[in-house]
């Protein structure tokens, strides 16, 4: 069942302060994203990889195309929808793990963790006990679970950013370089953790420069820049 499908999507950046100068992105992208499988988007730095899950997470809104996510008998285009439905997708259907964590300040990393899961309705101590477990997987040591995430290293941030978007399970997840920041370790859990959402039938687009982990994690790799504007 796919999950995802980007339709001709044109997407160009104007740059005011530049004169009016425009960038132009992507030209018609297209690929879909079936239930249980992850595509890989890969092409040189600039090609506009980054700027495409922007685009599906409504971040970017594109010039022409759509963004059709079909879950539960819902059909919605995310380069229609407006700010309202977007954050409710943002809630209910689509997760996010980029390269940098935003959190709350002063706000501890289990809360950082759970709170996508008691903004849904989960009882806080339900919430905050299976973000214990993911912490524990993704060797977050108990001791700092009760320190806001900006005391940490950036590979500790990463890791408190990955588990707080694997934590719900939404119909489909975007991945931003995930295992940057990690050693072999903790790119090996993320990789489980990309098989079990596949097992639960999730679909992914990830952003992976890692060789060994875009084979290990891959159903289809997407080349964007057969969709680059700028050729």
């Amino acid at each position: 069942m796919t999950i995802l499908e980007v339709s001709a999507v044109n997407k160009t950046f104007t740059m005011h302060l530049q004169g009016g100068i425009r960038l132009p992105v992507v030209t018609g992208a297209s690929f879909t994203a079936d239930a249980g499988d992850c595509v890989v988007l890969v092409g040189p730095s600039g090609a506009g990889k980054s700027s495409m899950l922007k685009i599906i997470f409504g971040n970017y809104r594109c010039d022409a195309g759509a963004v059709t996510l079909r879950h539960g008998g819902d059909v919605i285009d995310v380069a229609k929808a407006s700010p309202r439905d977007i954050l409710n997708l943002r809630k209910n259907k689509i997760g996010y793990v980029s390269q940098f964590l935003r959190a709350v300040p002063r706000v501890p990393a289990l809360d950082v963790v759970a709170e996508p899961l008691v903004v849904t309705g989960t009882p806080r101590e339900d919430a905050r006990e299976r973000a214990a477990a993911l912490l524990h997987r993704l060797n977050i040591p108990q001791r700092l679970w009760s320190l806001p995430p900006s005391t940490f290293s950036g590979g500790e941030q990463q890791r408190v950013n990955i588990a707080r978007g694997f934590l719900p399970e939404l119909p489909l997840l975007l991945l931003d370089e995930p295992t940057a920041s990690l050693d072999a370790a903790n790119r090996a859990v993320v990789v489980d953790l990309v098989a079990e959402k596949k097992n639960r039938g999730v679909a992914m687009v990830a952003i992976v420069h890692d060789d060994d982990v875009r084979h290990r994690i891959a159903d289809q790799l997407v080349d964007i820049t057969q969709f680059s504007a700028a050729a």
